[in-house]
């Protein structure tokens, strides 16, 4: 039995966890953490790990970067793995979660559906034959009108992930508006769509003389998202001190 503390318990996605870990008989939510007290849960439910003292397997985060440090501090303390599925970070806190992963295992992915991983390799595979065939490429996510940070956290890893194909020689271009240029070779394009209920749709395109293909992953609501956690925080107790990608749950 997996016991898991699900901070942003009283958000849309917890709610969706909860119900999930509801069904599932090898995981238990035995607290949450929310700054916001607007539900009824079976579970206690703090403001904050300083007045949190449930002893638990592993951490889901599911909120916003405000109170990093006192999760990572809480963590580190009781000694548990965190699934860390929040997006936006700052520099500074990235490298506190970095930091934090050389005393626990973190498991972090922008993204946490299994298509989405399974497709990150597609597009380094695909990047790196395209890119010398004189392939321009470019992303567009679309999300929901009320997803704060843009462009999305899955756009910016999908981006990443085919740069590090690409030996890191690529620069992102958010805004063509500023400037009137021809488009550069060594770039990657990142659109930002934000309207209606959207849950999520990514598509890189790869754009070249007389030919376009195209690899999209459309999500049709959060229940994906939530499955993934949950099998991550099944994953992730016992693992040594470390980093950890949503690929490693794949083999």
């Amino acid at each position: 039995m997996t016991n898991i503390i699900l901070r942003g318990c009283n958000g849309k996605m917890g709610q969706v966890i909860t119900d999930m870990v509801d069904a599932d008989e090898n995981a238990v939510i035995v607290a949450g953490v929310d700054v916001t007290q607007n539900r009824i849960n079976k579970y206690p439910v703090y403001q904050s790990f300083t007045k949190c003292n449930v002893k638990a397997d592993v951490i889901i985060d599911f909120s916003a970067p405000v109170n990093l440090e006192e999760m990572l501090d809480f963590a580190i303390e009781n000694q548990i793995g965190i699934v860390l599925c929040t997006t936006g970070f700052s520099k500074e806190q990235l490298a506190a979660i970095e930091q934090a992963s050389r005393q626990i295992p973190i498991l972090k992915s922008a993204n946490m559906s299994v298509g989405i991983n399974l497709i990150t390799k597609l597009i380094k595979d695909a990047a790196a034959v395209l890119a010398d065939a004189g392939f321009d490429i470019e992303i567009v996510e679309k999300h929901h009108n009320k997803k704060v940070d843009a462009p999305s956290g899955t756009a910016l890893a999908l981006a990443d992930a085919m740069n590090e194909a690409l030996d890191n020689e690529y620069e992102y271009k958010y805004d063509r508006s500023s400037e009137r240029i021809p488009r550069l070779k060594k770039e990657i394009g990142i659109s930002t769509v934000r309207g209606g209920t959207i849950v999520g749709e990514h598509e890189v395109i790869f754009a070249g003389t007389d030919e376009v293909i195209e690899i999209k992953h459309t999500a049709y609501s959060k229940a994906i998202f939530a499955k993934g956690s949950i099998q991550a925080a099944k994953f992730l107790p016992g693992k040594p001190a470390g980093m950890y990608k949503m690929s490693d749950l794949m083999g």
